[in-house]
């Protein structure tokens, strides 16, 4: 449930989490998660769907993005361009950017978008899962993108564990020696939350995690 608290803003749930009031109530679960769905949809995929232009970087207007969706939804003819602004305030992953009027994808584009995202304060190892055939492959030729336009690393292993169990029960995780990579000319930029993006890794970049024990 996406509610909004009149001292501290929008959240997620059924009381503020800061001053443990009630709150003025946006969407219920089922709206969130098809919203999101669109705006997600809209910003990394397919903005011509819904008639919207994307500049070079990435951003769509806001006011018009409301007005195409609740115009092709009719169940959506209460949108307003808060509702999308809260959704992309209380994104647990930071999968958007709002700036003025217009909101941008941060990451998973399958679209050729030219991002200007920070490339400071990143940490001095990122991590990304393979699996075990792809493992040696990687580590030969280095790491670049599939069906993305950008290579998504993780900040944390435990991170990259969750992304890669998505294909694989027991992902091989590969550390990246950022410093190094930096150092040689790679362009590391802060994407979400947990997530960074490169064009691509070469080899000698990356190191093989020891594999983590088996569960008992």
């Amino acid at each position: 449930m996406l509610k909004e608290c009149e001292q501290h803003g929008y959240f997620r749930g059924d009381a503020c989490p800061v001053c443990g009031q009630a709150a003025r109530f946006l969407m219920d679960d089922r709206e969130l998660d098809h919203l999101g769905r669109i705006v997600t949809g809209i910003l990394r995929h397919f903005p011509e769907k819904y008639g919207l232009t994307m500049d070079p970087h990435g951003w769509v207007s806001l006011p018009q993005m409301v007005r195409n969706i609740s115009n092709q939804h009719r169940g959506y003819r209460w949108l307003r361009v808060h509702h999308i602004v809260a959704i992309a305030e209380t994104d647990a992953k930071g999968r958007y950017e709002v700036k003025d009027d217009r909101i941008r994808a941060t990451y998973g584009h399958t679209l050729d978008v030219a991002l200007d995202l920070p490339t400071d304060h990143i940490p001095e190892q990122l991590f990304f899962p393979v699996t075990e055939d792809e493992a040696a492959i990687v580590l030969e030729v280095g790491l670049k993108p599939s069906d993305r336009k950008k290579v998504h690393l993780s900040k944390t292993a435990a991170d990259a564990r969750s992304a890669g169990s998505v294909r694989t029960p027991n992902p091989v995780l590969l550390a990246v020696d950022t410093k190094k990579a930096q150092d040689g000319g790679v362009v590391i930029m802060r994407a979400g939350k947990t997530v960074f993006l490169v064009d691509a890794v070469p080899a000698e970049f990356l190191s093989r995690l020891p594999d983590a024990p088996a569960a008992e």
